[in-house]
C-alpha cells in the first residue's frame, strides 16, 4: 500500500454543496480543489479519518458507529439542507485502531458509537467522494486547543498512512465569522501569507516551533478568535511532520474578499 499524504482542508461554510443555486460560483474553486484530492491520492483509500473542527471533547474521541447519522450543526439555512443525507459507512475497526494508537502515545482517547457526521465532514467529503461509499471515521479536537497535544496526536496516527487511511483535517484557514467579507480582507491575507511561509518554506523543526506559537503570527487573533478551525491542521501536519507541504487550494476573493487556503503534507501520487 502506498503511503498516503495528509491534508488540511478549508471546508467552506455550512452545507454549501447543496446550495449551488444560492451561492452561484462562490465555491467553484474550493470544489475543484476538493475533487482533485482523489486524483492526487491516486489510489482508493481503505477509509478516511476526518479530524473535524466541529467536534470538541475533553479527551480525543473517535466515532465508531457502523452507520453514522447526520448532525445539522448550522442555522438559518434553507429547509432542504436539514434533510441532507451523506450515507457513508463507519468503520469500527479503524476507530478502535485510532483509539489504540492515541492511547499508546499517551493521548487519552475513547470511542463514541453515537456520533454522526457534522458539516465539517459531510460538506467537505461530498465533492471528493460523492457516492458516499468510502468508510469514514471522525476524530474530535480537544478542548483547550493545545498545539503540542494535537501535533502529538498526528504523530501517533502516522502509521495509518501506510495502512491505506486518508487523514483529512477539516477546518478553515480564516475563521472569523464577524469579519466574513471585506472586513476580513487584511487579516485573512496577512495570516495566510504567514501560514504559507511557515508550511512551505521552513524546515520541519522550525515549522513546528512556529505553529506552537501561532498566536504570535500577524493578525492571528483576528483570523482565529477561537482556533478551533485551525486545530485540525496540527493533526494533519503531525502525521507527516518530516514531509514537504504543498498548497492545493488558494484564493484571495473568497466571499469577495477573503484569502483562504488548503494544504497537502506528503507527496501526491499524481
Amino acid at each position: 500500500m502506498t503511503r498516503l499524504p495528509t491534508y488540511f482542508v478549508s471546508h467552506g461554510g455550512g452545507p454549501w454543496p447543496w446550495m449551488k443555486d444560492q451561492y452561484g460560483p462562490t465555491y467553484a474553486e474550493l470544489e475543484a480543489s476538493l475533487v482533485d484530492i482523489k486524483r492526487q491520492v491516486g489510489v482508493r483509500p481503505t477509509a478516511v479519518l476526518v479530524v473535524t473542527s466541529h467536534w470538541e471533547t475533553d479527551d480525543f474521541t473517535v466515532s465508531s458507529g457502523t452507520a453514522p447519522g447526520m448532525i445539522y450543526d448550522y442555522g438559518g439555512f434553507p429547509p432542504h439542507t436539514y434533510q441532507i443525507r451523506y450515507p457513508a459507512p463507519g468503520e469500527p475497526q479503524l476507530a478502535a485502531r485510532v483509539v489504540q494508537l492515541l492511547n499508546d502515545a499517551g493521548q487519552p482517547a475513547r470511542l463514541d458509537a453515537e456520533r454522526g457526521f457534522d458539516h465539517g465532514t459531510f460538506s467537505m467529503l461530498a465533492p471528493i467522494y460523492p457516492e458516499a461509499d468510502m468508510p469514514v471515521v471522525q476524530l474530535s479536537i480537544r478542548h483547550g486547543y493545545d498545539p503540542a497535544a494535537h501535533l502529538a496526536a498526528g504523530r501517533a496516527l502516522a502509521p495509518l498512512r501506510d495502512e491505506g487511511v486518508l487523514i483529512l483535517g477539516s477546518g478553515l484557514s480564516f475563521h472569523n465569522l464577524r469579519q466574513f467579507g471585506p472586513g476580513g480582507a487584511l487579516a485573512s491575507n496577512a495570516f495566510d501569507t504567514w501560514l504559507q511561509h511557515v508550511l512551505l518554506e521552513l524546515s520541519p523543526a522550525d515549522r513546528e516551533q512556529a505553529l506552537l506559537h501561532w498566536s504570535e503570527a500577524p493578525y492571528a487573533r483576528m483570523a482565529h478568535p477561537r482556533e478551533d478551525h485551525l486545530v485540525p491542521l496540527w493533526v494533519a501536519l503531525g502525521a507527516a511532520e518530516q514531509e514537504p507541504a504543498a498548497c492545493v487550494y488558494h484564493e484571495e476573493s473568497f466571499f469577495g474578499a477573503l484569502t483562504v487556503s488548503s494544504f497537502r503534507f506528503g507527496d501526491a501520487a499524481a
